[in-house]
């Protein structure tokens, strides 16, 4: 009887293990569903679209870009968790739904660890800190004294709490020390306009959206958010570069799966994933947006998630930063 029993465990670990090499061998099955928890249009819908054409190519069966946005990225976010861990349904992650909602806002209803397993890192783009053109401020140094000299009076703007932008500002008050005030907006293009006539101080945003501003002289460009300069603006430092050291808050995009996903499924996702990553016109493509690749395999994609919730997390909790 000990003899059958033991045979019967050998033969369901053996299954187990063909089913795990057959899931790989096969996959996948039919047409895989990227899911964009924010609106088409973006620059995350921009990034999925590239990567859902170039990996439907690698694997022989159509990526489908299914934008599903509301509530910060939290709708659609759910809706891959919940998904049949399978591979046919991918979640393309960034750092607002994945690292700073959950740390903004508690009560999102998925946790990233247990939801989820990190495929691959995509790539990650700087945001630019601009300034009203009639202030006295070029250059970081002179924002950190110009708010040191008025506590209290210098506001930032951004496209809503909560939003990466926000966040970006509020890690500046934590490693500094200044006093500034976030004054959310409903969208960039208000936050942008209003720096602009000079009723806020200063913004963090997309360099896309901003350059323009910066080269017309509507907007002083005195720092990117990113570890390295970007070479859209080879000549703006990086704020770590300005004085503020550790500084950096770059907005990032990645692949997940549902937890429960075969290895085998994810281990492929992340070999084709890094290989298109690499590709010229895929760098060139990224570079046009004031990026880089990001070249995180899944096991440290998923390292680099859990720093960035930390880091996020305790900005929130140092500056006490309440869900509006």
């Amino acid at each position: 009887m000990k003899f059958i029993k033991l045979l019967r465990i050998a033969l369901a670990a053996s299954a187990c293990i063909c089913g795990l090499e057959a899931s790989a061998s096969t996959y996948p099955s039919g047409p895989i569903r990227l899911v964009v928890p924010l609106a088409a249009g973006g620059g995350t819908d921009t990034v999925a679209r590239l990567i859902a054409q170039k990996l439907g190519q690698r694997l022989g069966q159509p990526v489908v870009v299914d934008n599903r946005p509301g509530a910060g990225g939290a709708i659609g976010t759910v809706a891959v968790a919940r998904a049949r861990p399978d591979g046919q349904t991918l979640l393309f992650g960034s750092n607002g739904p994945i690292a700073i909602l959950p740390s903004f806002d508690p009560s999102v209803p998925y946790n990233v660890s247990k939801d989820f397993v990190a495929v691959s890192g995509v790539a990650s783009v700087p945001f630019l800190i601009v300034t009203n053109k009639d202030l006295p401020i070029k250059s970081m140094s002179d924002l950190l004294k110009y708010a040191k000299d008025h506590p209290g009076q210098v506001n930032f703007a951004s496209p809503g709490a909560g939003t990466t932008n926000h966040l970006v500002g509020e890690l500046l008050k934590s490693l500094t020390g200044v006093d500034i005030v976030h004054v959310p907006y409903k969208g960039a293009s208000p936050a942008m306009n209003d720096v602009v006539s000079g009723q806020i101080q200063f913004m963090s945003g997309d360099l896309n959206t901003l350059l323009p501003m910066v080269e017309s002289g509507k907007l002083n460009a005195i720092a990117v958010t990113s570890k390295q300069r970007t070479q859209m603006l080879p000549k703006v430092p990086t704020v770590a570069e300005s004085g503020v050291p550790n500084f950096e808050a770059s907005g990032w995009f990645g692949v997940l799966a549902p937890r429960g996903t075969p290895d085998a499924v994810v281990k492929k996702l992340s070999a084709e994933i890094h290989s298109i990553v690499n590709e010229r016109d895929f760098v060139e493509r990224i570079a046009s947006l004031g990026g880089v690749p990001l070249e995180l395999g899944n096991s440290d994609f998923a390292a680099f998630i859990g720093r960035e919730q930390g880091k996020w997390r305790s900005v929130v909790t140092k500056n006490r930063i309440a869900k509006e």
